[in-house]
């Protein structure tokens, strides 16, 4: 069954032009590079909610916790962390639409 890793994050700090050049040249090329297909990018204008909430494909399960495990993905996950906080994420079956 397909599944989705839903992530969410805040952005940190006022390194806003890095961040989005770190996301469109490391961190997409990257997922894809470890078999995640982006799906969706959302962004919170207002509210109470994360700024950010990305979701990724998986064919399944296990290879999405499979990735998710890797030495690659701790490594693309750290970079992350140098812009982002309040970071989660989970695995969830995939629908259409938006999910949260």
């Amino acid at each position: 069954m397909t599944v989705k890793v839903l992530m969410t994050w805040d952005l940190a700090g006022e390194r806003d032009q890095e961040y989005f050049e770190f996301v469109i040249g490391e961190f997409i090329p990257g997922v894809q590079r470890l078999g995640l297909q982006p799906a969706e990018a959302w962004a919170t204008i207002y509210g109470a909610y994360p700024q950010i909430q990305v979701g990724l494909i998986a064919t399944d399960a296990k290879q999405a916790r499979r990735i998710l495990a890797s030495d690659d993905w701790g490594i693309l996950q750290d970079r992350l962390f140098n812009y982002v906080k309040n970071f989660s994420y989970k695995v969830v079956p995939a629908r259409g639409g938006f999910q949260f």
